[in-house]
């Protein structure tokens, strides 16, 4: 009971937060008031451009200019950010999410969000590690973000795989660049008439939501057909993203082997699942999830929970660009990008099989 106490305290910020917090969350807001504007400034050309990618470029470009200066003083803040707030917006992301919503795209949809879940993570890991020589952090982000939720999955998994800033920028990089470029790609290809012939508008939708990056990206590239499209898009992406709170625990798992590799003896099963880091953060997400699809709630708290979870994970990529460092991301060289790029071939050629082969059944 005391340690729960403790690990509860942890997520209260003390006086010594407070000053780096009021940065990131004035940062935070800046990024989502400038993410509307430029839609409204562009009417709408401007499209799949999130606050979260606004988020981590400011960041950026004041962590590597200002922001060391004040560092000391603002450290403690921005750290919490990366952390206790994190984890408090992975939980609340489950109040745009229902199970009913799970139940309107069938089993076809799951079906298809699985497989393609499991074939890129375990992909991107081989060619990673034993291909690219990829440092296995790094790799393990880029899967993370590739095969789930894009930046959401990335900053949800650091916890689990303990990585540094650094590695972190470098797979959300990865998530912006490919999945902006799948978002733009798969209505041309579609318009063009090279889909037609294997998948037909319901089961492009289930194709868009189970490749694609993010929630953001899927939402256009969905919508680029119809409304009824982007539906289904969206729904079947939402599955994914109900996925991340297993996963997350089979990861936890898997790397508690490494615990132990000083040793001959290889650990038995009970002690490794007594080393698990349970990441708690995502089955309260799955809690909420439940919460959200049976406990009557009112439209305006609903929405209220929505902008609060947005903040949070802005808050949370805002303080992630400050604390990273360029230097480290040119370190670490292209090989993440080529990564990346493999990675989203798979997904549109693979994934494309994969939609077309559980369509076919």
């Amino acid at each position: 009971m005391h340690a729960f106490a403790q690990s509860v305290n942890h997520y209260f910020p003390t006086n010594r937060h407070l000053a780096g917090l009021v940065v990131v969350l004035i940062g935070s807001l800046f990024c989502l008031w400038l993410n509307t504007s430029l839609d409204t400034w562009s009417n709408g050309r401007i499209v799949g451009l999130s606050s979260l990618t606004l988020a981590i470029l400011l960041g950026m470009l004041l962590g590597n200019t200002v922001y060391p200066n004040f560092a000391e003083r603002l450290n403690a803040g921005v750290c919490f950010a990366k952390g206790q707030i994190l984890r408090l917006a992975i939980m609340f992301y489950g109040f745009k999410l229902t199970m009913t919503q799970v139940a309107s795209v069938g089993m076809p949809a799951i079906m298809t969000d699985a497989l393609v879940l499991t074939s890129t993570f375990l992909l991107t890991y081989w060619l990673g590690t034993k291909w690219l020589k990829v440092d296995r952090k790094t790799t393990l982000l880029i899967g993370s973000g590739a095969s789930i939720c894009g930046a959401a999955a990335v900053i949800a998994a650091e916890p689990v795989v303990k990585a540094e800033a650094h590695k972190v920028t470098i797979a959300v990089a990865t998530v912006v660049v490919f999945g902006t470029i799948a978002m733009l790609l798969y209505p041309f290809l579609y318009h063009l008439g090279w889909l037609q012939p294997w998948l037909n508008a319901q089961q492009y939708g289930i194709y868009t939501g189970s490749t694609i990056h993010e929630v953001a990206q899927v939402v256009v590239a969905g919508n680029a057909i119809n409304p009824e499209v982007g539906n289904t898009a969206v729904v079947t992406k939402m599955i994914r993203v109900m996925m991340l709170a297993p996963f997350l625990l089979i990861l936890s798992f898997a790397l508690t082997k490494g615990d132990n590799e000083n040793n001959d003896e290889k650990l038995s099963f009970i002690a490794r699942v007594k080393q698990v880091n349970v990441p708690w953060f995502a089955f309260i997400f799955i809690l909420i999830v439940i919460l959200h699809t049976w406990v009557p709630m009112s439209e305006g708290f609903e929405q209220s929970m929505v902008m609060l979870d947005d903040v949070l994970l802005t808050m949370a990529m805002f303080a992630l660009g400050l604390t990273t460092h360029l230097s480290a991301i040119k370190q670490a060289g292209v090989k993440p990008l080529i990564l990346g790029a493999i990675m989203f071939g798979w997904l549109i050629v693979g994934g494309g099989l994969i939609n077309i082969s559980i369509s076919s059944i």
